[in-house]
């Protein structure tokens, strides 16, 4: 059987299903962490307010920034690469660890590395690659791809990761979290001691002391950028701030939004490689700077979304999202960043549905930590599509016809009475239960009100003249 294809076609398959739950029953649990994290901190509007200032002010002022950032950066010791798209970056990478003799790389989490699909390049290479976040060796085990930002495999039960680690490690199963722990941690130290280069991710970019900070709940961050002889840090260019302040402002909302945390258990600051008389760390540094489609944005009017600082709330507030999961939307970022990240990155030719993923609710934009438009960039994109043709005739055709009695008051109200009396035999208490045709979509999942009998203007000129 072919994989489905598009939002709707995906959303469908997983609709009802065992992995949609678990991703509803998760993202409700960090909802509500995060509104009680922020019910018990006065400051999280004010300093909303801030992490948007300081997160546009940076977009406003990227290549200032990117330049101060890569001059400290080798001002320090580390070298900085500049990658146009996925496979300049990849290549990139590929070259740094052959240049290294490394054969085995460990990778903490990184969503510009999923993004690029670095794993494959590299294997293709001949390195091995393990991921040692948590959820993300979970994934890798069970050849799958996250479904969250925040928490890769949010889609699996416990018991469904003791089956993976029972088949895929050789080990007893067990479903007790703590035990699944354990048995990860003893397996992935040894691979650690091994690995002659780590990869990481970059939540922040500090242009002022070419500083990166990388923000885990696990240890594993900090033994990737400290272990291994060669430390290689991918970053999407967006992720720069111009200063600490900055930075200090984005960590005390970043883990609130996220997990409902008051600071992430680790917080690791990376400037530079070893140096003389350090007890630890690498011989060799490098940061690739990756664009990726990312100017395009920046140039564009969905702009204000390289604001993101990727805390996962608005995934975890959307009722499309916890009602299908974030498989769903076929991409590396889901839910309503990703909506607009990835036609962005990608283009609108495989990506123009993923904007119509969306009630317009507006809770993504209530929760965000950068206060982002969301909704309105949804807006765009939808423009965008339309105006580009690229919505399929079952949608047009109605919608044409829809405006064309909707700017007709003769032909409108002509068409409210035929509506009300062809409804009626499908009625019951003034809802529509079950529509026939293309309606079936509509009612299958949701009531109908029954379209009245008289208009509201019938009524008041009908009671004014009584």
């Amino acid at each position: 059987m072919s994989e489905p294809t598009g939002f709707l076609g995906r959303a469908e398959a997983l609709l009802g299903s065992d992995e949609a739950a678990a991703v509803g029953r998760g993202g409700r649990v960090f909802a509500e962490a995060r509104e009680a994290a922020s019910r018990e901190f006065e400051a999280m509007d004010e300093l909303r307010d801030r992490a948007r200032v300081c997160r546009l002010h940076a977009l406003n002022h990227l290549d200032r920034l990117l330049g101060q950032f890569v001059d400290n950066v080798e001002e320090a010791g580390g070298r900085a690469h500049f990658a146009a798209d996925a496979a300049e970056a990849n290549d990139i990478v590929a070259q740094i660890l052959r240049d290294a003799g490394a054969r085995l790389a460990v990778k903490s989490k990184s969503m510009v590395s999923e993004e690029i699909e670095l794993n494959d390049h590299l294997e293709g290479e001949g390195v091995e690659v393990v991921e040692t976040d948590l959820g993300e060796f979970i994934a890798q085990l069970a050849d799958d791809t996250p479904s969250h930002i925040i928490a890769p495999v949010l889609h699996l039960t416990r018991r469904q990761v003791g089956r993976v680690f029972a088949d895929e490690l050789g080990v007893g199963y067990t479903e007790a979290p703590t035990e699944l722990n354990r048995i990860a941690r003893e397996h992935l130290r040894e691979i650690f001691l091994r690995a002659d280069a780590g990869v990481s991710g970059v939540n922040l970019a500090v242009a002022e002391t070419g500083s990166i900070a990388l923000v885990t709940n696990e240890g594993n961050g900090r033994l990737v950028a400290t272990a291994p002889r060669v430390h290689i840090a991918l970053m999407g260019m967006e992720r720069v701030v111009s200063r600490w302040e900055d930075a200090a402002v984005v960590l005390e909302v970043l883990a609130r939004s996220a997990t409902g945390q008051r600071l992430s258990v680790y917080t690791n600051v990376v400037t530079g490689p070893r140096r003389e008389g350090d007890p630890d760390g690498p011989e060799e540094f490098h940061v690739v700077i990756v664009d990726n489609g990312r100017s395009a944005i920046l140039s564009g009017d969905t702009a204000e979304i390289l604001a993101c600082i990727r805390c996962g709330a608005c995934l975890n507030v959307c009722p499309v999202f916890r009602a299908v999961g974030g498989h769903a939307y076929g991409a590396v970022y889901s839910g309503p960043v990703g909506s607009v990240v990835t036609p962005g990155l990608a283009g609108m030719d495989q990506w123009w549905d993923l904007p119509y993923a969306s009630t317009l609710c507006g809770a993504c934009e209530e929760v965000c930590p950068v206060r982002i438009r969301i909704p309105t960039m949804l807006l765009r994109l939808r423009r965008r599509a339309a105006a580009e043709g690229r919505l399929p005739r079952r949608l047009t055709a109605p919608i044409g016809m829809y405006a064309k009695a909707a700017t007709n008051p003769a032909r409108w109200s002509r068409g409210r009475k035929w509506a009300s009396r062809l409804s009626a035999p499908l009625s019951s208490g003034g809802w529509v239960r079950r529509l026939p045709g293309p309606g079936r979509r509509w009612t299958g999942s949701r009531d109908m009100p029954r379209p009245a009998k008289e208009s509201f203007a019938e009524w008041w000129r009908r009671s004014r003249g009584s």
